[in-house]
C-alpha cells in the first residue's frame, strides 16, 4: 500500500509539473472573432491585438522598424536617459535580461526614450556604451515624441506623458513587455522588481519553447 502510495504522488507531481510547463502564455489585449468563407466553408478565427507599425531610429544612427522583429521575440520597455527615479532600477533589470538572452539569437529588447528632445542618437549611443551592451541585441531609439507616446499607449498598454508636476517632467511605466514573433503582447511585469523580471526570464524560455514544437 505504502509502494502504492508513493508512485501515486510521484505520478501526480510529475503530471502537475508537465501540464504547468505545457499551458501556454496569455495573449494580451482586445480580440475579435471573424468568419471567413475558405473554399465554400466557414471558417471561425480569433484576430488578436498586435503592436502597430513603427519607424524610430536606434543608438546606430540605423533605422528600427517592425521589420528588424521579423520572426523575433522582443521585450520592450520605455525610458529616458535622465530619468531619476524608476530608470535606474528598471536598467539594472533590464541587464539581468539582456545577459540572459546572449545564447538566443530571437530573442531582443526594444528600449524607447519618452524625451527625444534631449535623448537625441548620440545621447543614446553614449548610454549604451556606458552600460556595455550592443546594438544587435539591445535597441535604444528615439523618434518624434508623439508617435513614441501614441505607440506606447495604444499598442504597448503603458504610460508615457509629459507631467511637470514630476521631479524630472514625465511619467512612464515602468512595464516590461513580452512581444512574441506575430507582434502580440504575450507578458507584463514590473521592471523594478526583481521576482517579476525572474519571471520574465523564465517566460522568455517558455515562449520560445512554445516556437520549437
Amino acid at each position: 500500500m505504502r509502494k502504492q502510495l508513493i508512485y501515486f504522488m510521484t505520478l501526480t507531481i510529475v503530471w502537475g509539473c508537465r501540464t504547468e510547463k505545457e499551458k501556454p502564455l496569455p495573449i494580451f489585449g482586445h480580440r475579435e472573432v471573424v468568419v471567413n468563407e475558405i473554399n465554400g466553408q466557414k471558417v471561425v478565427d480569433t484576430v488578436y491585438h498586435t503592436i502597430a507599425n513603427f519607424e524610430f531610429v536606434n543608438q546606430d544612427s540605423v533605422l528600427v522598424t517592425n521589420n528588424t522583429f521579423d520572426n523575433k521575440i522582443y521585450v520592450a520597455d520605455f525610458f529616458f536617459t535622465s530619468c531619476r527615479t524608476i530608470c535606474p532600477k528598471m536598467k539594472t533589470q533590464m541587464l539581468r535580461v539582456y545577459d540572459s538572452i546572449q545564447a538566443m539569437p530571437d530573442v531582443l529588447i526594444l528600449s524607447h526614450t519618452i524625451d527625444p528632445e534631449h535623448d537625441d542618437v548620440a545621447r543614446l549611443h553614449d548610454f549604451a556604451e556606458r552600460l556595455g551592451v550592443s546594438s544587435t541585441k539591445w535597441h535604444f531609439v528615439t523618434g518624434e515624441q508623439e508617435k513614441i507616446y501614441d505607440i506606447a499607449q495604444t499598442s504597448y498598454f503603458a504610460t508615457a506623458m509629459v507631467d511637470k508636476t514630476e521631479p524630472d517632467g514625465f511619467i512612464h511605466s515602468g512595464a516590461f513587455l513580452l512581444i512574441d514573433k506575430q507582434r502580440r503582447i504575450r507578458g507584463k511585469y514590473d521592471g523594478t522588481v526583481e521576482d517579476d523580471v525572474n519571471r520574465l526570464i523564465k517566460d522568455i524560455k517558455q515562449l520560445r519553447q512554445e516556437y520549437a514544437k
